[in-house]
C-alpha cells in the first residue's frame, strides 16, 4: 500500500490520541527513514530520543534476532538471565544497587513514586507522601505521572488528579526549599527538561537540591527517561552536575527502540519493595533485555559517549550560527545531542516545512525546535540539516 492508503486505514481504525503527520515510515537505517512511497527523510527526532544508536543498529538487530529464536517471554515468577545481566550493567555504571524493570518511562516513574511513598511510610509513617516536582516538567501519561507533571495542557480533562504533588519553578532552589512541608517525602526532577522546552539548569542547582533533600531526609528522584543513555554525552545526565540521586528512571533509548523502562535505586530504598508491592507482566522480558544489553555495550565500548559530546558541540555551534541570521530565533541551548532552539514564533509550520524537504524534527512547548538526532549522526548529516533549515528560515523571515 502507498502512504495515502495507510493513512485512510489509520483514520478508520486508530484512536485519535496523536496529531499524526501524513508520513508512513516503513524502513530505517542510521539517521534516515523511508516512507511507504519510497521518500527519504533525515531524522533529527530519533523516535523522540529513542533511537540513540540510529535505526536498526546491526548489533541491536542481531541481539533481537538471536533472542527471538530462543525465548521471547517468560514470567517474572522465574529468574531471567538477560534481566539479571542488564541489571548488573546498569548498577555497575551508575549510583544504583538494584533495578526494577517495566515497559515505559511512565511506568518507571510510577514505580519511583510508589517506592518513594512506600519507603517513607516504612521509615516515617503514613503522613509523609507528598512529592515536589517542577513546573513545565513531563513525567508520563498515567494518572500518577500526569499528576506529577507540571503542565496544565497534559493534566486538563482528567480531574480529579491524584493529590500529593506540588509544583515549583524549575531551576529555583529557594522555591523548592520553601515548598517542603512535614508531609514531603521526595523531590522528582528531570536533569534537563525535554518536553518543557529543553530547559538546562544552572551549574549549582542540583547541588542545592541535593542539600535540601539531605537536610529534610527527602528522596531525590531523577527522571532520565529522555536525557539518559548517552543523550548528553554522559551515560547518565546527572554525571554533569556533581550529584547522585537516590532513585532514577530510564526508558526511551535503553533498548535501542524496543519498549523497556527501569527504575534504579540504592539498596536502602529498594528494600521497601517486597514481594507483592509492585510488578509488571512484561517488564524486563528476555527479548527487550537482550536488546538493552546490546545497546549498553555499544554505548560503553564503541566510543559513542565521547563522540556525542564532540558532535553535540558541533551541532550547537552550527545552530547558533544559523540563529544569528534570523530575527525570530531567541536562543539555542542544550547539552550533548539534546538541543533546543527557542523562537519568538510558533514552530509547528517550520516542522511541516521540514517534512516537505525531507527533514524530521519537532517543536515542543509551541516555540522550541527540539533537536535529538541519533548519537551516530555525522557532521555531513548535520550540515545537510542546516542547509534545509536555512532555506525554511529564509522563507519565514521573508
Amino acid at each position: 500500500m502507498n502512504s495515502q492508503q495507510w493513512i485512510e486505514k489509520s483514520d478508520k481504525y486508530i484512536m485519535k490520541t496523536y496529531g499524526r503527520y501524513p508520513i508512513v515510515p516503513v524502513r530505517g537505517a542510521g539517521c534516515r527513514l523511508w516512507d511507504a512511497d519510497g521518500r527519504e527523510y533525515l531524522d533529527f527526532l530519533a523516535g523522540v530520543a529513542v533511537n540513540n544508536l540510529g535505526h536498526c543498529h546491526p548489533k541491536v538487530v542481531a541481539a533481537l534476532q538471536q533472542q527471538a529464536t530462543e525465548l521471547i517471554h517468560c514470567s517474572n515468577y522465574y529468574q531471567i538471565p538477560q534481566q539479571i545481566e542488564l541489571a548488573e550493567l546498569l548498577c555497575r555504571y551508575s549510583f544504583a544497587d538494584k533495578a526494577f524493570f517495566c515497559n515505559s518511562g511512565a511506568e518507571a516513574n510510577e514505580a519511583a513514586i510508589k517506592l518513594a511513598r512506600k519507603y517513607s511510610r516504612d521509615k516515617f509513617g503514613p503522613e509523609r507522601y507528598e512529592i515536589i516536582t517542577a513546573a513545565e516538567s513531563f513525567h508520563g501519561r498515567t494518572m500518577a505521572t500526569v499528576s506529577a507533571t507540571g503542565q496544565e495542557k497534559v493534566q486538563r480533562f482528567f480531574d480529579p488528579l491524584l493529590h500529593g504533588f506540588t509544583h515549583v519553578p524549575f531551576n529555583d532552589a529557594a522555591a523548592l526549599a520553601a515548598a517542603v512541608t512535614p508531609n514531603t517525602c521526595a523531590v522528582m526532577l528531570e536533569p534537563i527538561q525535554g518536553e518543557g522546552g529543553v530547559n538546562v539548569p544552572s551549574a549549582d542547582y542540583f547541588q542545592e537540591v541535593r542539600a535540601i533533600c539531605d537536610q529534610h531526609g527527602l528522596l531525590l528522584i531523577f527522571d532520565e527517561v529522555q536525557v539518559g543513555m548517552g543523550r548528553t554525552g554522559k551515560l547518565f545526565a546527572y554525571e554533569h552536575f556533581g550529584v547522585q540521586p537516590d532513585i532514577m528512571t530510564l526508558a526511551k533509548a535503553l533498548a535501542g527502540g524496543a519498549p523497556i523502562g527501569t527504575m534504579l535505586a540504592k539498596d536502602q530504598y529498594a528494600a521497601s519493595f517486597t514481594p507483592g508491592t509492585h510488578g509488571s507482566t512484561f517488564g524486563g522480558n528476555p527479548l527487550v533485555c537482550a536488546s538493552a544489553i546490546a545497546t549498553m555495550r555499544v554505548l560503553l565500548e564503541d566510543g559513542i559517549l565521547n563522540r556525542t559530546e564532540e558532535i553535540g558541540e558541533y551541532l550547537l555551534g552550527e545552530l547558533e550560527a544559523l540563529g544569528k541570521k534570523y530575527s525570530f530565533v531567541k536562543e539555542v541551548r542544550g547539552i550533548g545531542l539534546m538541543i533546543g532552539m527557542g523562537l519568538t514564533i510558533p514552530g509547528a509550520d517550520i516542522v511541516k516545512q521540514g517534512h516537505n524537504r525531507g527533514l524530521l524534527l519537532n517543536v515542543t512547548h509551541d516555540t522550541v525546535l527540539r533537536f535529538v538526532p541519533p548519537l551516530v549522526v555525522t557532521k555531513q548529516e548535520i550540515d545537510k540539516m542546516i542547509v534545509i533549515l536555512d532555506g525554511i528560515f529564509a522563507e519565514v523571515e521573508a
